[in-house]
């Protein structure tokens, strides 16, 4: 595997292997990697000549400093995890490579960037669009993949791409899960055993807003048995729990106002903030 730290070397890299005709396919981390990351990169892997891997932990996107600086770093484990996974090239820049000068460029994605992430995290979704465009303009890959657990900014890099013209084809994987339901998630790393043996109860929240659907509930009634089925614990709370169109995530009053509709969940076990979702069908 190689490593590139710097945008130039692997512009110039990358771009000998487009001359040879090689497909490339893009997988952007922000590290601490766990197993669904790497089926991202082993379904890149099986679609592409070439993969290539980021980990960079992006400050723009954070609109809590603490949260960036809690966030988890293992970058000589990460090294490890996707030479085994056979990633061909890893860029891992650093900080003034990616932003020489302060970011000021804003983006805003209507409805998308409003509800759910967007409104508890004002301005993360235009820090993510924004490193994820770097990431497409310096990498230039043929197709980039994402995990289905970050729902909301799929759909909003979905939209980046077809309002920007990338010629990227998109995919999100499923949500890789730990034997007891919890997501995978670099921000498990932060949880206390104690806190560890909580963190299911997203997954069992949603669980319940599946059946309560199943049985015609209404979001308001679904939002109830939810928040009982989380709140199990005193130091674990729910921030939200909505159900919504998966294409262009507007909120849903019932189950028939969406072809396909997605259960979102996020709350706090301790002070680790956890996401998850589930399609209802």
């Amino acid at each position: 595997m190689q490593i590139f730290k710097q945008i130039a070397p692997l512009k110039a890299f990358l771009r000998s292997t487009k001359c040879q005709g090689k497909s490339i396919g893009l997988v952007p981390t922000m590290g601490a990697l766990h197993e669904g990351h790497l089926a991202l990169f082993k379904t890149s892997k099986n679609e592409n000549d070439i993969t290539v891997g980021s980990i960079f932990v992006n400050p723009v996107q954070f609109n809590d400093p603490t949260d960036l600086a809690k966030y988890p770093r293992n970058f000589e484990k990460d090294v490890e995890l996707l030479e085994a996974a056979g990633c061909d090239v890893l860029f891992s820049p650093e900080n003034v490579e990616m932003y020489p000068a302060k970011a000021t460029l804003s983006m805003d994605f209507g409805n998308l960037d409003k509800v759910m992430e967007g409104y508890f995290r004002p301005g993360h979704f235009s820090g993510v669009a924004l490193v994820v465009s770097k990431l497409f303009n310096i990498v230039e890959p043929d197709q980039a993949y994402f995990g289905q657990k970050d729902w909301q900014q799929y759909a909003i890099i979905r939209r980046l791409v077809e309002d920007l013209n990338f010629d990227i084809r998109l995919h999100s994987v499923a949500t890789m899960r730990e034997e007891d339901g919890l997501a995978m998630s670099s921000r498990n790393a932060r949880l206390s055993s104690e806190d560890r043996a909580k963190a299911n109860v997203f997954f069992k929240g949603l669980l319940a807003g599946k059946s309560a659907f199943k049985a015609g509930a209404s979001v308001k009634s679904a939002r109830k048995k939810v928040r009982e089925t989380v709140e199990v614990f005193p130091d674990v709370s729910l921030e939200y729990f909505e159900l919504a169109d998966s294409t262009n995530l507007n909120l849903l009053e019932n189950v028939e106002q969406s072809e396909r509709p997605i259960m979102c969940i996020a709350g706090y076990v301790g002070e680790v903030r956890l996401i998850d979702n589930m399609f209802l069908d």
